[in-house]
């Protein structure tokens, strides 16, 4: 009755707190939070929908998309913070977004955060081909003037971050800063899922001034929609 992205998420971050050498077990009762972003469960889909004689008292737990979350909390004994983000492509960004912003704020110590997205009805996979959205020969063609349509991928993946002081404090093996971060959306522009250049702008300027950062002192690689 669960949907399989709960088991990967609890496979995942254990395997990232044992990176960040740091034991599970010493967690319970932390203000540790999760951030996840997921913005699909299509085992629901394949599974229960449409016949209610296949629900049983796991199906709501097993695939309500806030308790993928909350699973880890209760797994872990983790006391801060425990939510889900659907943005739809950028949803592990803002996660790891408002991850950092609780970090900032104080409302947990530490946050393990990512996300998740399996492909499992053909659904939404039709869907976006009627949109002509995908790439017809199944390449995605990156950076070329010959792209046409992009390539649907799945998997999991999560961070745990600190607040840096605390970091170096603990003498954890630091892998990067996150320096500032930012998120916007475009408003009434020319499409629902047009990207908007001036929007764009507006997102990395304000993340600039969020890490005090001169533009002059950084690289930047745009590698799908605007602010996405």
């Amino acid at each position: 009755a669960m949907d399989p992205q709960q088991r990967l998420l609890l496979e995942v971050s254990w395997e990232a707190l044992e990176n960040a050498a740091i034991a599970p077990k010493t967690l319970m009762g932390s203000q540790t939070g999760v951030f996840l972003g997921i913005s699909v469960n299509e085992y629901s889909e394949v599974t229960v929908e449409g016949n209610p004689d296949d629900i049983d008292v796991y199906t709501a737990t097993g695939n309500a998309l806030s308790i993928a979350a909350g699973r880890l909390s209760h797994y872990y004994g983790f006391q801060g913070p425990s939510l889900v983000i659907d943005t739809a492509c950028s949803s592990s960004l803002v996660a790891i977004h408002l991850a950092c912003q609780s970090l900032r704020k104080q409302e947990c110590d530490m946050a393990v955060t990512g996300g998740s997205f399996f492909m499992l009805s053909p659904n939404s996979l039709i869907s976006v081909a009627k949109m002509k959205a995908l790439s017809p020969d199944g390449y995605c063609k990156t950076f070329d003037a010959t792209a046409d349509g992009y390539v649907r991928g799945e998997g999991c993946g999560l961070v745990v971050l600190k607040r840096l002081s605390d970091a170096e404090a603990n003498g954890d093996n630091i892998l990067g800063v996150i320096r500032g971060t930012a998120t916007n959306q475009d408003g009434r522009s020319s499409g629902l899922t047009v990207p908007n250049g001036q929007a764009q702008q507006a997102c990395i300027q304000a993340a600039l001034k969020d890490d005090k950062v001169n533009p002059s002192e950084v690289n930047y690689i745009e590698t799908h929609g605007t602010g996405t």
